[in-house]
């Protein structure tokens, strides 16, 4: 691996972690509510990297919900990942091999994904390592520090923490919407669908994950059409 790229991606994740820090330790707070030890809740956050699964996941497993329904939950919460890691995967460079593609794929969060897409170049192995690591860090170990945290702090604090992801995501997009059309396209297509699915009483009944399927493929699917992407892909200096 190239030590300037792993740098690199290291100075571009550590924002990302900082974020997921705060987020993560009001994740850890609930954890420890909802009976989980420090351990187990670290391990829930280090195997998971998915702050809208396990915040659903934490619910259902303290009403006792079945394993089923909390495999379907994550199934329809996490799809997204699915359809981000086709998108990253084109902006690949030619030497990354299966497995590390596989090791790429663990922490394909929101952010890291748009933050690996604004990159100029093509995406190395060394480069997205470095990007993932401080965010892993940063998830596992607010998580673990919220869980012993337990409930010192107050609740208006907890509510504060996390709206910071909100606004990490979109310091991450702005910058890449200022600069390129079909992306700021994109992010107010997407904007527009999500609050129809939201305040339209005819849906209703659609999850947050299932909202988030629809208007990625909707978003992802006009700027394709309007935005079409001709010749070879930029490979940068």
């Amino acid at each position: 691996m190239k030590k300037q790229e792993i740098q690199q991606g290291f100075r571009d994740g550590a924002p990302i972690a900082l974020g997921y820090f705060s987020v993560s330790f009001s994740f850890g707070i609930m954890a420890a509510g909802g009976g989980l030890s420090v351990f187990q809740a670290a391990l829930t956050s280090l195997t998971n990297m998915t702050s809208a699964g396990q915040f659903a996941g934490l619910q259902i497993m303290a009403a006792g919900g079945a394993l089923l329904e909390l495999a379907a939950t994550q199934l329809i919460i996490n799809l997204r990942y699915a359809l981000m890691s086709l998108s990253l995967s084109q902006k690949l460079s030619g030497e990354v091999t299966m497995w590390q593609r596989f090791v790429i794929a663990f922490a394909n969060t929101d952010e890291i994904f748009a933050v690996a897409m604004s990159h100029n170049r093509e995406l190395t192995f060394s480069y997205l390592v470095g990007l993932q690591v401080l965010p892993i860090l940063g998830w596992t170990g607010g998580t673990a520090c919220g869980a012993a945290a337990g409930s010192l702090l107050p609740a208006s604090v907890n509510s504060a923490l996390n709206v910071a992801l909100y606004g990490m995501f979109i310091a991450v997009v702005i910058p890449a919407a200022k600069k390129a059309r079909p992306v700021l396209a994109a992010v107010i297509l997407s904007a527009l669908l999500s609050g129809l699915l939201y305040y339209l009483p005819v849906c209703s009944g659609i999850s947050a994950g299932t909202s988030i399927i629809l208007c990625t493929l909707a978003a992802s699917g006009v700027g394709a059409v309007l935005f079409p992407v001709t010749g070879e892909k930029d490979k940068g200096e």
